[in-house]
């Protein structure tokens, strides 16, 4: 009996894959995803359409549910929402929000065509129940395939073919994270050097293309065979170029296997990249950040609209928690400091004092207990320096909301990375300097990954590749997912 499954190697560790395991294979979704997405899909129009069309005593409840559920059904079908390759890879929120809003505007036109002439808010509002249940279950399919990722289930087994140390570092990367479907299981290296990222070797390719010439095809897939490999991962370089991969790749998909080019960026949205051809060359076009125009406008009116909103809102809980942090200790309810946002310019920010006055003074006695993971930051799980008060703002992020003022001025964004002190930008190499081309946010991919948990590495990772990747829709999807990180609590001290 062939083992049924693999285990994903924690970051440094070596992997250890079994030869063959059973055609049950860990590589495939779960057959129901695709058939749970339509049948809610199809439930969330049809139902409360036909609900309100009888309710109202329109003509034709059971037409119009129909053709609502058609239509609802065809905008996520055309959208290739339904695919094996696309469910549960995201929480699907903003492509439910985007194929609503495509369908209110098709189901207008043909109530203009047709001179239907039911009340306008009570259509919208018997479509709104669809949002509501399609981005509810794509959140649950996400999840479900991020837990089964996790137990290396749902992966696609992958052969590595390239150079060291190029393939050490792709082995390494997808080794790293789970939120993706490929877990290599064995290496064929090209060239003489050594592997050192600990996956199997079960071929080696000569460096010499002339030398190799055919032979290239037969042992990889010899290797793909042997390991029962679902896909080949390419990593080119000075042995393994264009004309000698092209070559592999008519033996590869001459034999069925699909294969995929490993191109070396990182950290580069997909919206970013598109694919060229010039001359019979396959070329990769990367578009730069976005640094202005519309959406970086409409990111400043979201920003300032949505903090005027929010201070107008949460001001008696504001007034609340200012009564309890001057009545919990000593010294005033508001903790100013500096930080350094946009282009390095510095500005003042601020915050519901959450520990003893004085206590930046006390920082010095505490440094040898610091439990930052590297990095200018200081850490520490069970400060001292913090008040009772302190300790519950801190845990559901209640402390940070006066920056709504710093964000209402211009000087941070809701969404954006983590504000820096000066004495940590004065120690910043040119990558981790990218935090500064945008505004700093109240929140960010930090705030949602894990906040204090995360190490210093981690954190200039995630910003950095913010900085870079930002869009209106990422901030509004890390928006969306601040809520529950604030709930959950992980990382707040």
């Amino acid at each position: 009996m062939r083992n049924a499954g693999i285990s994903r190697p924690a970051p440094g560790e070596r992997q250890h894959i079994p030869l063959s395991r059973s055609r049950a294979r860990t590589g495939a979704k779960p057959r129901w995803y695709a058939s749970v997405a339509v049948a809610t899909d199809a439930t969330g129009v049809l139902v409360p359409v036909l609900a309100v069309q009888l309710a109202t005593g329109r003509p034709g409840p059971l037409l119009t549910a129909t053709v609502a559920t058609a239509g609802w059904l065809g905008v996520r079908a055309a959208h290739r929402r339904y695919t094996r390759r696309s469910l549960g890879e995201s929480r699907g929120l903003l492509a439910a929000v985007h194929d609503w809003a495509i369908l209110i505007g098709c189901l207008a036109v043909l109530r203009v065509l047709t001179g239907e002439s039911s009340p306008v808010l009570t259509s919208v509002a018997a479509l709104l129940p669809a949002l509501v249940i399609t981005s509810l279950v794509g959140a649950l399919l996400h999840a479900h395939l991020t837990g089964q990722r996790r137990r290396a289930h749902a992966v696609r087994r992958v052969l590595l073919v390239g150079e060291p140390p190029a393939a050490d570092a792709v082995a390494a990367q997808l080794a790293a994270r789970t939120d993706h479907p490929y877990v290599v299981i064995g290496a064929v290296p090209v060239g003489d050097a050594t592997l050192s990222c600990g996956v199997p070797e079960t071929a080696r390719l000569s460096a010499e293309a002339s030398v190799a010439g055919s032979q290239d095809g037969a042992l990889v897939l010899d290797a793909a065979r042997r390991l029962d490999a679902d896909q080949i991962l390419a990593v080119p370089g000075a042995h393994l170029t264009g004309e000698r991969l092209r070559r592999m790749s008519w033996a590869v998909h001459d034999a069925g296997l699909p294969l995929t080019v490993a191109t070396g960026l990182s950290d580069v949205a997909l919206r970013r990249v598109e694919v060229e051809s010039a001359a019979g060359l396959s070329l990769l076009h990367v578009a730069p950040p976005t640094r202005r125009g519309a959406p970086v406008v409409l990111k400043a009116v979201l920003d300032r609209v949505g903090a005027a909103a929010l201070l107008v809102l949460l001001s008696p809980l504001a007034a609340l928690i200012a009564v309890l942090v001057r009545l919990d200790s000593r010294g005033p309810a508001l903790y100013r400091q500096r930080r350094v946002g946009h282009h390095g310019a510095h500005f003042t920010i601020w915050k519901f004092r959450t520990m003893v006055e004085g206590a930046d003074r006390l920082r010095e006695e505490l440094e040898d207990a610091n439990e930052a993971h590297g990095g200018p930051l200081f850490k520490l799980r069970q400060d001292p320096r913090i008040t009772r008060t302190g300790r519950v703002l801190r845990r559901f992020s209640l402390d940070e909301l006066p920056q709504l003022v710093n964000v209402l001025n211009g000087t941070m964004s809701l969404v954006g990375p983590r504000p820096p002190l000066p004495e940590e930008v004065a120690q910043y190499t040119a990558a981790e300097g990218r935090r500064l081309l945008v505004k700093p946010g109240m929140t960010g991919p930090w705030q949602v990954s894990g906040r204090s948990d995360l190490s210093w590495d981690e954190s200039v990772a995630l910003d950095v590749s913010y900085a870079d990747n930002w869009s209106i829709t990422q901030d509004l999807d890390v928006l969306g997912r601040t809520a529950r990180a604030v709930v959950n609590g992980r990382g707040a001290y």
